[in-house]
């Protein structure tokens, strides 16, 4: 990509960023897209071309954010045992964890060596709620810095803002104790441009978005919200001069104005439990949904009011969408993938379909969203598998990589040259 193509594809806070090759402050990167801006191997094992390796306490599936040499990351540790859940109680798949005091607590990195630079506990308490027991913790929210400060939420639990240094600068608990669908959970990730932080609480009832002063934590606005149980987070854009904040969630994709927090325009049409981040082609909105009635719509911008069943929606697709992975987009090719492995690549201004629900050489499953490096796909599954892709219109594995006994519930994170991989226990930096 040529660098004016480059920085157009730049959400606007990412335009002041210096070197992205050496951060990745959003869960989807410098780019918010899930594109690095550097190579990284495409050929390891978990004993092969890792230069460091660290045990993570405890249990979080946020994934890890970068500025320069420092790497943050979040995680629960419980005080004590767990006790089974009650299914019975808690509906299918939900309910595990909630029975102790969990230290909900962040960690500093050296990126290049593995070293814990710092670690400090947010807050101990016993959370009011469980998680899905297979794919849900207590530190899911990911962290996000804008390179003089790390903002680490725990949802329910407050959201807590550090320098680099670790000293904790300001602390937000909105008293709110989140009800989610079937106990499965909180985890969305927050968002961060112009100086604001924006935190989305959508739940069973009593629904809202939150706009934060970065600096103080001090509430600026906030919007009530008509939504059920959602997981995507919010994503700001500049367009034409006016930031929106674009949330997706079952009823309404709604964007807001991020200086006043007034609704601009609103579009129905996703299904349930939306989970993965919307994303901006040009003047489109792609969002995305993959659970029951799933549902990818384009949505073109500058429009007001209500959309639905309008000719701003240009095209949509109902083959094969993420339920759970964020999309990447890139040169104009918008690719997902299932839960159970099966790949797709859309043009992202038509619709059209370059392949679909391509099946990986070997039957995995996914949780981890993929990210773009260099030309390659990485696509990290729940299953000790990383598979590297080539990028483009046509469908090709290049490399089966193997990370025996591990499984990737957060995503992948590609830094200056430096692939670090999250599983549920240990945080791998492979490196050539």
């Amino acid at each position: 990509m040529q660098r004016r193509q480059f920085l157009a594809a730049l959400p606007a806070a990412a335009l002041a960023q210096p070197k992205p090759t050496h951060h990745w402050p959003h869960w989807r990167g410098p780019l918010q897209s899930g594109v690095a801006a550097t190579a990284v191997p495409a050929k390891f094992t978990d004993s092969t071309n890792v230069a460091w390796r660290m045990d993570v306490p405890g249990r979080g599936f946020s994934t890890p954010v970068v500025w320069g040499e420092k790497l943050f990351l979040t995680t629960a540790v419980p005080q004590g045992a767990m006790t089974e859940p009650d299914t019975d109680r808690r509906g299918p798949g939900g309910g595990s964890g909630a029975s102790v005091a969990h230290d909900h607590a962040t960690m500093c990195l050296d990126r290049k060596t593995g070293k814990k630079l710092w670690e400090h506990t947010a807050v101990t308490v016993k959370p009011h709620e469980g998680y899905h027991q297979r794919y849900g913790s207590f530190a899911s929210n990911s962290p996000i810095t804008d390179g003089k400060y790390l903002y680490a939420s725990f949802g329910s639990r407050g959201v807590y803002c550090y320098n680099f240094d670790g000293k904790q600068i300001w602390k937000k608990d909105h008293g709110v104790q989140m009800r989610m669908r079937l106990g499965f959970g909180e985890g969305a990730p927050p968002a961060l441009d112009s100086g604001i932080l924006l935190l989305k609480y959508d739940q069973e009832s009593g629904s809202f978005l939150a706009a934060l002063d970065a600096t103080t934590g001090e509430e600026i606005w906030r919007a009530k919200r008509d939504e059920v149980s959602s997981w995507s987070g919010p994503y700001v854009i500049d367009y034409k001069g006016q930031k929106q904040v674009i949330v997706s969630a079952t009823r309404r994709m709604i964007a807001y104005d991020l200086k006043s927090g007034k609704a601009i325009w609103e579009c129905g049409g996703l299904g349930s439990n939306v989970i993965p981040q919307p994303l901006v082609f040009e003047d489109t909105v792609l969002v995305m949904s993959g659970h029951r009635e799933p549902n990818l719509m384009a949505i073109k911008l500058g429009r007001t009011g209500d959309l639905t069943g309008t000719d701003a929606v240009v095209w949509q697709n109902q083959r094969g969408n993420a339920y759970t992975a964020a999309p990447v987009l890139h040169e104009g090719l918008y690719y997902f993938i299932t839960d159970n492995g099966m790949v797709s690549c859309l043009d992202a201004k038509t619709g059209k379909q370059h392949y679909s629900q391509q099946r990986l050489p070997k039957p995995v499953n996914f949780k981890a969203s993929p990210i773009l490096a260099a030309g390659k796909l990485y696509l990290a599954s729940e299953d000790e598998d990383v598979f590297v892709l080539k990028a483009g219109p046509a469908y090709e594995v290049l490399e089966t990589n193997t990370m025996a006994g591990q499984s990737f519930i957060s995503s992948p994170v590609a830094v200056d040259g430096s692939l670090y991989l999250r599983s549920r226990t240990t945080l791998f930096c492979v490196r050539a």
